[in-house]
């Protein structure tokens, strides 16, 4: 069951049904190619990205959204066939579709991304990964003629992981890519169960339109201001995290907008879910918040037990 509480400036009721015969919103084609391409070699590692594109289309500069993986910066691939299917279907709106590799600095290392993998190592392996997404987006803008992209308009989205890593690098100043249109700042962010590591980092200049799912009782990346895996104060990875609603509260105060996707009780998998039961959503808020550049502000909590932890003074969802 849904419970909606939306508050937009510009917001028509029946702009769902509307726009399903819309570009970027219903389904547009029924044929995608994927193309491979190196974005990058690093340390004797090719980087590779796979694109989507619509065939039979005439667009010539078109919203582009860039997947990150999620798997601990330890596993994980660009194109498991869940990622597949999903960026097939928001390649079928019209947008061109990347999905990316990244340096995956903590495979095969002792205690993984968990508790035994000291702080600084964290921080310098979500670093890399942000670095790897910067240069994947680097090298479509310097190939947007090839693959029909709008610098103006990339989107971000990744899931754990990859939505720490496109959480980090979306909330950063905009970048001089040389272009005429100015420099470039990310049109918007997705994180599926992500966090960032300093709230600070989000401010006017650097703060774009969020689409944020979490579960609040994910007991790897937190929903609020928690240690990451809620490590134990004196465990080599302490690291205090902002989740999904910390992060909404500051583009609230902000006045930027955003939507905050509430699962109650769930915990890590809206990593993944919303690749498979909320592509509406996306979809939507990538038509809304993105192309049509509508300032909204959208909370939906999907009902369930939150159960208690540790940090029970956080109550967000109704008894």
């Amino acid at each position: 069951m849904y419970k909606y509480w939306i508050a937009s400036i510009f917001f028509v009721c029946i702009a769902f049904v509307a726009a399903a015969q819309e570009r970027y919103q219903g389904v547009w084609f029924d044929e995608i190619s994927t193309e491979t391409a190196t974005y990058a070699t690093k340390d004797g590692e090719n980087l590779d990205l796979d694109i989507y594109l619509p065939q039979g289309d005439s667009e010539t500069e078109r919203p582009t959204v860039i997947f990150v993986h999620g798997g601990g910066f330890s596993g994980g691939t660009r194109n498991g066939q869940m990622i597949v299917d999903f960026c097939t279907q928001v390649a079928s709106r019209g947008y061109v579709v990347a999905s990316i590799s990244y340096r995956l600095t903590r495979k095969g290392k002792p205690g993984g991304f968990g508790c035994e993998c000291p702080a600084n190592e964290k921080l310098n392996t979500i670093n890399a990964a942000v670095e790897d997404l910067q240069d994947a987006t680097f090298f479509l803008i310097e190939n947007r003629e090839q693959f029909g992209i709008d610098p103006q308009k990339i989107i971000l989205a990744g899931s754990s992981a990859g939505a720490e890593t496109a959480l980090v690098a979306a909330y950063q100043p905009p970048y001089c890519y040389g272009l005429e249109s100015g420099p470039v700042s990310f049109a918007g962010v997705i994180g599926m169960a992500g966090a960032i590591v300093d709230t600070a980092a989000v401010y006017d200049e650097s703060a774009v339109p969020s689409l944020l799912f979490h579960g609040t009782d994910d007991n790897l990346v937190p929903y609020a201001t928690a240690p990451h895996h809620y490590c134990a104060e004196d465990a080599p990875g302490y690291l205090v995290l902002h989740g999904s609603y910390t992060i909404a509260q500051k583009l609230d105060k902000l006045g930027v907008p955003h939507w905050l996707h509430t699962s109650c009780g769930a915990a890590h998998e809206i990593a993944n879910k919303p690749m498979t039961e909320y592509i509406n959503e996306i979809v939507d808020f990538c038509y809304h918040f993105v192309v049509k550049g509508q300032k909204e502000f959208r909370r939906t909590i999907i009902e369930g037990v939150q159960k208690d932890t540790k940090y029970e003074q956080f109550k967000f969802c109704e008894e």
